[in-house]
């Protein structure tokens, strides 16, 4: 379904990406020497341009692999059942809170993916976010976003 030459383009492309917005945003700080010595922007400018030009070497291999297929549909579904819910979990957070995100993640994750019993799967989802919270906020003290739920309910 995907072939190994759109795959390597498509990872090229990112990563140039990448390391072109590394590059850019380094200019800002300064790339040359300064009168303290070299100035900040410098090593991440420079980091910015071997990324880019790893990924163009990248892409020029890449586009000289096979057209095989790598990935077909049903391993497409695999990682679209890990890749999903982690992008909602991700996009959840600043709405209810990383707490609450983290249950809900935890038990659905635990429940639909891996066939745990509701009642266990809910007992490691409360263990989890009572572990969370001990050691972020009480040991490091340490604040989570709460999001708006948090806001709502002045946490």
């Amino acid at each position: 379904m995907v072939s190994r030459r759109a795959l390597e383009a498509l990872t090229a492309a990112i990563t140039g990406a990448f390391g072109v917005a590394i590059a850019v945003s380094s200019l800002d700080n300064g790339i040359g020497w300064g009168t303290g010595g070299v100035e900040s922007g410098t090593f991440p400018f420079m980091t910015g341009l071997i990324v880019t030009a790893g990924s163009l070497y990248n892409l020029a291999r890449g586009l000289m692999a096979g057209r095989e297929s790598l990935i077909s549909a049903h391993d497409l579904k695999r990682v679209g059942a890990l890749f999903l819910p982690a992008v909602a979990f991700v996009a959840l957070i600043p709405v209810l809170g990383m707490y609450a995100v983290t249950g809900i993640y935890m038990f659905a994750t635990l429940r639909l993916q891996n066939r745990v019993a509701a009642w266990r799967a809910g007992v490691i989802a409360v263990v989890a976010v009572v572990a969370l919270y001990a050691v972020f906020e009480r040991a490091f003290q340490v604040e989570l976003p709460h999001g708006w739920l948090g806001a709502a309910l002045d946490w």
